[in-house]
Parts: structure tokens; sequence; C-alpha cells
């Protein structure tokens, strides 16, 4: 039986590659988690920075941040679409200031990941509210049933990487908004077309986003990966596991979520036209 989300709410995310809003936390705990961010930002300052890479996966460098990607209430709903084995692969802050020029252009996380199964998900979870106005996620239904080809941009206002893009024209009238408030999340395919706008509001938008996979998925790259192991067993050690930090910033955290940036970004960055122009970790 599932534990969140009814058979239909699964039914039709297979369908269309996307569900929300999951009701993950109160929008009081929410305003808590988006007080501890912005506390993160203040005391740690060039530690939080996106050149850094502390802003990716910093559930390894953060204890109630490894508190959050083990979340019950988020992984009830993943594991009602995943199955009870779950990993953390990353984990990822997204901050748009108000007026932020950035964007994210449309695209399918499958094309960089590497993974062996299309049995991964992103769990997008606000802290702010996300809407239309502030560059809320925007996505396809449906579109994570074919694997397009991508361009890279490397455009300096676009959050990704590589600034890769689908090479085909979305039609907007397909286009979904996934407006999310405070402790709301949404969660979407690997595969499915998304991307957002520029924050044209006066106020900020603020989420959370954790890639869950199965126990079961591998890298098809040949290149070491890690992961954390959030729910049930690992019974095929196909990654390097990482443990929650022994406190904020510790040394060791900080020396292993050193060696799993590198190993991402190397998996993220492979083939690349340009690899290294922006060694910097992934935003989606």
């Amino acid at each position: 039986m599932p534990k969140l989300l009814s058979q239909t709410e699964i039914d039709r995310y297979k369908e269309e590659g996307v569900h929300f809003p999951v009701k993950a936390m109160t929008p009081a705990d929410a305003n808590d988690l988006l007080g501890r961010f912005m506390d993160l930002q203040e005391r740690y300052g060039a530690k939080m920075s996106r050149n850094n890479n502390q802003l990716h996966n910093s559930h390894m460098l953060v204890t109630w941040l490894a508190e959050l990607v083990r979340h019950p209430t988020i992984l009830d709903a993943v594991e009602d679409i995943l199955g009870p084995d779950i990993l953390c692969w990353n984990s990822q802050f997204f901050a748009k200031k108000p007026h932020d020029p950035r964007f994210v252009s449309w695209h399918q996380d499958s094309t960089y990941y590497g993974m062996s199964t299309n049995e991964v998900l992103t769990v997008w979870l606000a802290l702010t509210p996300s809407v239309v106005e502030n560059g809320c996620l925007r996505v396809v239904p449906g579109s994570h049933k074919t694997q397009v080809p991508h361009i890279d941009t490397f455009d300096e206002n676009n959050f990704l990487t590589r600034g890769q893009e689908i090479a085909v024209e979305v039609n907007e009238d397909d286009v979904l908004d996934v407006i999310l408030q405070p402790g709301e999340a949404s969660i979407h395919n690997v595969r499915l077309f998304h991307g957002s706008e520029p924050n044209k509001a006066d106020f900020p938008r603020v989420g959370f986003a954790i890639r869950y996979i199965p126990t079961h998925a591998y890298q098809t790259t040949g290149l070491p990966d890690s992961a954390t192991l959030v729910r049930g067993e690992d019974r095929h050690g196909n990654f390097v596991l990482a443990p929650a930090p022994e406190s904020d910033f510790h040394p060791e955290a900080m020396a292993r979520h050193a060696a799993a940036v590198d190993m991402q970004l190397q998996i993220l960055y492979a083939g690349a036209a340009e690899a290294g122009k922006r060694a910097t970790a992934p935003a989606q």
C-alpha cells in the first residue's frame, strides 16, 4: 500500500512525469528552514558561494540538511514511486533574488546524470512562495517518455553548469507552471522537460532540490560516484556511501564533500565542448 500518495497520484506521475503539491511540512517549518539557510549564508559567507560548490550536496556539510534529505514525509512520497531502498544522489539550494535575471533553460537531467535507470526523481521543496512572477519551476507533462538531443550554450545567466538546453522547440501551450507555497514540494522525473524564467518579482524565490535514486541504479559512465543512503538497505554497493556530517562543516565532512562534488562534476561535464569553463556545481 502507498505510504503518502494515492494510487491515482502514482499512476498520474508515471504518465505525466510530475506530481505536486506534496505537503511536506507546515509553512512555519519552511520559514524556519529559510531562516537557517539565510543564517548559513551570513555566517559562512564564501563557504556557501556557488563558485565554491557549497550549495551543492550541502546535506553532506550541514546537520539540519542531512536531516532534511531524510525527512519522513518526503521519503514516504519518494518510496511510493521508487520503492523502499533509497539513495540521495545530490541536493542543492536554488535562490533567485528579486529581479534576478538568471534563468534555467529547458532541459532533461537524464542527459547528463549518467544513470542506468530513469527511476530517478527530484523533490523540489519551496521555502518561499514559488510562483510565476518570481520564476517558478515550469514543466512539460509527458515529456519524460522521450530523450531528446541537447546543446551546450554556456550562457552566463543560465543556472545550469553547461547552459544546456534541449534542441527541440517547446510549445508554450503544453507548459505547466509548478506553483508552490512554502512547505510544499513537487516531484519530477529525471527525463521531464523543465526550466524556469528570471525572477521578475520584488520578492525572492528559494527552494531546495533533492535528487533521489533507487539503490539498484549505477553510473554508466564508468566513473566513481557518491550517494547517501536515506532509507532501507543498499544491497548493490554501486556508490561510495557518504554519511551524515559529524557537525556543521566538520573537517572530515568537508573532505568527503569535496571528493563527492569532484566525482559528480566529472560526470556532469563528460563530453562538454568547454569542460572546465564553468567548473561549478549543477543547478536546475
